[in-house]
């Protein structure tokens, strides 16, 4: 190096290092600056230069005398510290959640990066020249929540906190701000940092979720689960304050399934819709409408005076469905039955309180469609016992507690008999005999009609051909066997009756079905098609309780009947009354026009049969004749081939 200047060993990065400071040192500045040479196995060498001017007697410039250090090993070490900065910068600016770090004591901004902009939708510089502007932003209910959350940091060294903010757009964010105090080597908290990250999504969907576990998806209505917690917080409330009343009204649509079926789910679901508004609009804001499922809507009534409020609110609901639903160019009138009860100390649960509307509700619907019932205890013990009697009744078919009655037909000029009603009866092991009337309506409504009416049918059929070989000498005998509805409707009814026949040996000839208009006409064409086949197999059909359905003569040229059975409510006053006997004449005229033969049921007295004589009416039963009778008594009556026209 001895004869060269430095200059020589400095690549252009160093020359232009030199250069920069070589004026500085030709006026005579002592100082040093750090260079880079290049060595010669071609590395870079990092020094530091330290130069003294030499300067003659007169101040002239004549030199200098310096020093070299080297610094590579540092100059490397801040490179790596340089590109490791610079790394965590690009980390830090890629990052879609705020990092940020503040003063400890006085909150003044230390770092932010640049997700600040996107997530708070301020630039950086405004909180650096801002220090209260974070907590300025934190929305107004939040505020004191996140202050005093802040002396808690400082005990435990770290916080999460889920807070909102209002950006200046006026758009609400939700922060989840994770927050980490830091302390110097003396054990003091020098600045805080953190992450703040939008969260507003997640919220929304959450709410969402709440917004579904709460509120009905269709009508936007509370669902079951927080009209449970609403009417819970409403018997709280009055155990503290007893005169605090309330009421519960248990709602449901009338014939909806008739909508659903006619004219389909979605305009149903826009009729469901509709009354949710109407219902509301008849209620306070303090009160609650819910819709359980279905057509079922329950009401809160809050801070009624007595129970005459809750059932002016039911009339006001009646008085809003009487106008017309208009829905997707459909005009439907709709009407609800409502059940009450009244929110007294004695409930402790509000599935109980719902229980009694809901009874009640039963009973408005069993009373008459579009009215209103107030519970009361007797509906309950009601309730009860029809459970009792339901359960009951599932016990007795598995317990042979039934039998069949058979009440004598009688032919109204002869007096004999021509056949039997097979009726049913339930020899209760406590009760004694439970009239059908108690529990051939609980076996329609639960289906245990189907094995019941099927029992019958086999029991009695295996009867009459027992009474065919005991008496050969007794014109043939026919058996008339009540159908009902939901048996009526069973795809396999032919071939079960078909069985029966065959494993009894009796002649289809001699079995008579009764079937209630009620149940032909719910579903007309199909109705047609089994009665045909019935009619094919040798099977006599009867109409049973005929003159009290709605569409008697409209359809009855359509089916193969045989029979009309006349109902009782004609018979009990045509001996009295002309009216009742001019229908009873249209129906048999109607009738003998038509080739079929007609029974009177419920005949009483002699008069009654001398006004069935008059009008040609073929056969009769009631209990001018005999009652129904067991198996043992029905036997005896054959045997004695007793003419009842002669006694």
């Amino acid at each position: 190096m001895l004869g060269e200047t430095l200059f020589s060993f400095m690549d252009s990065e160093g020359l232009e290092i030199a250069n920069a400071y070589l004026l500085r040192r030709h006026q005579g500045i002592h100082e040093t600056h750090d260079f880079k040479f290049r060595c010669q196995d071609g590395s870079d060498l990092w020094a530091i230069i330290s130069c003294a001017p030499l300067l003659d007697d007169e101040g002239n410039y004549g030199g200098a005398l310096g020093m070299v250090t080297n610094i590579t090993d540092r100059k490397q070490a801040e490179a790596a510290l340089q590109e490791s900065k610079q790394r965590l910068d690009g980390i830090l600016s890629s990052l879609e959640d705020v990092v940020w770090s503040i003063s400890a004591d006085t909150f003044e901004t230390l770092y932010l990066n640049p997700a600040v902009l996107k997530v708070y939708g301020r630039c950086a510089s405004e909180f650096f020249d801002n220090s209260n502007l974070w907590f300025e932003m934190i929305h107004p209910e939040d505020q004191q929540r996140v202050h005093a959350a802040i002396q808690p940091l400082f005990l435990t060294g770290k916080q999460e906190l889920e807070y909102r903010i209002v950006r200046a757009d006026g758009h609400i964010r939700w922060l989840l701000n994770r927050s980490h105090l830091i302390y110097n080597a003396c054990g003091q908290p020098i600045r805080i940092d953190g992450i703040a990250t939008d969260i507003t999504e997640r919220k929304l969907l959450e709410e969402k979720l709440v917004h579904h576990a709460f509120y009905d998806a269709l009508t936007g209505l509370p669902n079951r689960i927080l009209f449970i917690d609403r009417l819970e917080l409403a018997i709280a409330q009055m155990k503290h304050n007893p005169d605090d009343l309330f009421a519960v009204l248990f709602l449901d649509l009338d014939r909806f399934k008739v909508v659903n079926d006619s004219l389909g789910h979605l305009v149903g679901d826009q009729l469901l819709v509709t009354l949710a508004q109407r219902l509301q609009q008849c209620l306070q804001l303090d009160d609650t409408v819910a819709r359980l499922g279905g057509d079922e809507f329950t009401i809160l009534l809050s801070h009624i005076q007595t129970i005459e409020d809750a059932t002016c609110i039911a009339e006001h609901i009646h008085q809003a469905l009487e106008s017309p639903f208009n829905l997707g160019g459909y005009e439907v009138f709709m009407t609800a039955s409502i059940g009450i009860a009244l929110g007294t100390n004695k409930y402790a649960q509000p599935v109980d309180l719902l229980r009694d509307a809901d009874t009640a509700l039963y009973r408005a619907k069993e009373q008459s469609q579009a009215g209103h019932i107030v519970f009361d205890a007797t509906m309950h013990d009601r309730a009860v016992a029809l459970l009792q009697l339901e359960t009951d009744l599932r016990w007795a078919i598995e317990r042979q507690e039934l039998c069949v009655y058979y009440q004598p037909i009688i032919c109204v000029t002869t007096g004999t008999i021509e056949g039997f009603e097979a009726l049913v009866r339930w020899q209760h092991p406590e009760r004694g005999l439970i009239s059908p009337a108690e529990f051939i309506p609980i076996a329609e409504e639960t289906g245990l009609i189907i094995p019941i009416g099927q029992w019958v049918l086999s029991e009695s059929c295996q009867q009459l051909r027992q009474w065919q070989l005991q008496f050969p000498a007794i014109k043939p005998l026919t058996l008339n066997v009540n159908l009902s509805g939901k048996q009526f409707s069973q795809p396999r009814l032919i071939e079960q009756i078909s069985q029966i026949l065959q494993d009894t040996n009796l002649s289809p000839s001699n079995l008579k079905l009764e079937i209630t208009e009620t149940a032909i006409i719910a579903s007309a064409d199909k109705a047609t098609s089994v009665l045909k086949q019935l009619k094919a197999f040798g099977l006599q059909l009867c109409i049973d309780d005929f003159g009290t359905g709605y569409s008697s003569l409209a359809y009855l040229h359509n089916f193969p009947i045989d029979v009309l059975k006349i109902d009782r409510s004609f018979i009990n006053r045509i001996d009295s009354d002309t009216e009742q006997f001019a229908i009873v004449r249209a129906i048999v005229t109607l009738a003998d026009n038509l080739g079929m033969s007609v029974v009177a049921e419920g005949v009483e007295t002699i008069y009654q049969l001398a006004q069935l004589k008059l009008l040609q009416c073929q056969q009769a039963q009631g209990y001018l004749f005999s009652k129904p009778l067991d198996q043992e008594q029905a036997r005896i009556l054959l045997a004695s081939g007793q003419s009842f026209l002669s006694t």
